[in-house]
């Protein structure tokens, strides 16, 4: 009997840890603070400063006094409840209650509504109007996953990476060639290299493939 065929070698790399804001909404970019997913979870936003930087990616502004730590646990909460939801429209698992209760309970507070302000060089933000208690900031990603279950052509978007690695949920373009690999310069140039090893090493003018970081 052959040997079992060995899993693709992976190094965690500074790159596999970077935030990544391409997912095409704001749930799938919580979701995506960990990578490579369900094979071998990359944190992404482990600590304060990178919870800063996930917040300002996406658009989001705590109001000032908010707990950094609290904030983020309840997002890594959020997060796991996300990625159970959107990865059963695509693999057909039942969602944990637990999950579907956290989110409806997470998405019940009404965020506040953004207002405009007069000004004498025209109409503007108020000041302080997107400032967002941690209530108001998980219930505004709570409610973006509701978006994305209930709307059926988002839905049909919605699509897993095909690197074997990475697995990021994303949503294609609403219109357009859909995509196979979350990014092309990440994935889809990683497969392609892993394919030009393998044609070399098929040759015998190159060593086995080995995967690249994601």
């Amino acid at each position: 009997m052959g040997a079992a065929p060995q899993a693709p070698r992976t190094r965690v790399t500074a790159r596999a840890r970077d935030l990544r804001f391409d997912a095409g909404t704001l749930s799938l970019n919580l979701v995506a603070t960990v990578g490579r997913r369900p094979a071998g979870p990359v944190e992404r936003m482990g600590d304060a400063e990178r919870l800063t930087a996930w917040c300002r990616g996406v658009g989001l502004t705590p109001a000032p006094g908010y707990e950094a730590e609290a904030l983020l646990r309840s997002l890594h909460a959020l997060r796991d409840a996300a990625y159970d939801i959107a990865s059963s429209l695509l693999d057909g698992h039942r969602p944990s209650p637990a999950s579907v209760d956290l989110v409806n309970e997470l998405a019940a507070p009404e965020p506040p509504a953004p207002r405009l302000e007069l000004r004498p060089d025209g109409v503007r933000q108020a000041p302080g109007s997107d400032l967002l208690t941690e209530d108001a900031l998980l219930s505004v990603v709570a409610r973006d996953l509701t978006g994305l279950v209930s709307d059926a052509s988002r839905r049909e978007r919605l699509t897993r990476c095909a690197s074997e690695v990475c697995r990021m949920l994303y949503l294609n373009p609403p219109s357009g060639r859909p995509r196979q690999w979350c990014s092309m310069r990440r994935c889809g140039n990683n497969a392609k290299a892993a394919a030009h090893r393998r044609r070399r090493a098929a040759t015998g003018e190159g060593r086995s493939p080995e995967s690249d970081a994601t």
